[in-house]
């Protein structure tokens, strides 16, 4: 296009095809997709080992519960509540705390203090009990299949189970999930601080509990995208 041409141009055309209202277009869109559709989140713990381990890069699909809710089996990335007594980050400098807010920002940083992921084995309504004779997970009276679980409690049916003293701690009692809220545990099942965490003994306290709230769900984790070795679609 000819000098002339350009400066005949309307204004607002001029303004919009310029370099830096195209960059500033292009992290708009990127801002949007991150915050409603998917972001990348850096897994921040060994607790889903072996099915994601500690800094892969994963990515969270925030639109799979519009319209649908969490079931059993599915991996979640949630904010957590203060009963979950994440611990808080010391205090950093500020250039430091910029690099921090745009790595969560992007998902390619480290993911917010309080951000988990877990996967869901009890939805609102349902009872969830640990163990049946086998050693499985009930989940309204039925056991469900998790060839998942990695590093599980020790257990062995007459010997060290749900009946024995002392019992297993795999074991945990009886409960409901309350209305709005999911139970969740890690794969990594004897190396995971999860909703059960405090519930796995015989004296355990029937406000042992700690859930995953419906509202504090960010998504559905869907891929792993880094490192490279690992990257996976998840079912």
């Amino acid at each position: 296009m000819t000098t002339d041409a350009y400066l005949h141009r309307p204004r607002w055309r001029r303004v919009v095809g310029g370099f830096w209202a195209q960059l500033l277009l292009a992290f708009i869109v990127v801002g949007l997709v991150l915050t409603f559709v998917a972001k990348p989140y850096v897994v921040p713990s060994g607790s889903m080992t072996q099915t994601l381990e500690p800094d892969d890069r994963i990515l969270v699909n925030r639109l799979a519960y519009m319209g649908s809710e969490p079931t059993t089996g599915d991996i979640v990335v949630f904010d957590a509540d203060d009963a979950w007594e994440v611990p808080s980050r010391a205090p950093v400098d500020p250039i430091r705390a910029a690099l921090r807010w745009v790595g969560e920002a992007t998902g390619f940083g480290p993911s917010g203090p309080h951000t988990l992921v877990k996967r869901v084995i009890g939805s609102p309504g349902q009872t969830v009990a640990c163990c049946n004779q086998s050693g499985a997970v009930l989940v309204d009276g039925q056991p469900i299949d998790e060839p998942y679980v990695y590093n599980d409690f020790p257990f062995e049916a007459g010997t060290l189970d749900c009946r024995t003293t002392p019992r297993s701690s795999r074991c945990f009692d009886e409960v409901t999930v309350p209305d709005r809220s999911y139970l969740v545990l890690g794969d990594n099942r004897a190396g995971s601080r999860d909703s059960a965490v405090s519930c796995r003994s015989a004296e355990a306290r029937e406000d042992c509990w700690r859930w995953a709230s419906r509202a504090a769900i960010v998504g559905k984790v869907v891929a792993i995208l880094w490192p490279i070795p690992r990257s996976a679609v998840l079912g």
